[in-house]
């Protein structure tokens, strides 16, 4: 299966579920080319940004658990794999 350009929005808003997430994250650095975390202090929520590079099932297999964490969401886009190859899409 051909690796795509992704990338992922986490939002946690309950900090219980950081150890977890921070476990899954690290099983899951091998597809990780980017990470940004962004503490909102004053809405209570943390934010996380990543850039992921990856097959679709490997980037299936990591937000799906993600997803299923309690007060942590998780939004992802794959870019098309033509646009990873032919950089004039952009």
């Amino acid at each position: 299966m051909e690796k795509r350009i992704g990338a992922a929005l986490i939002v946690v808003d309950d900090r219980r579920a950081v150890e977890q997430l921070n476990i899954i994250i690290s099983k899951h650095s091998n597809i990780i080319l980017g990470r940004q975390g962004l503490p909102l202090a004053d809405r209570s929520i943390s934010v996380i940004s990543l850039v992921l590079e990856g097959t679709t099932d490997e980037i299936g297999a990591f937000t799906g658990p993600v997803g299923r964490l309690k007060g942590v969401a998780i939004k992802s886009i794959m870019l098309p794999a033509t646009s990873t190859s032919n950089r004039s899409n952009f």
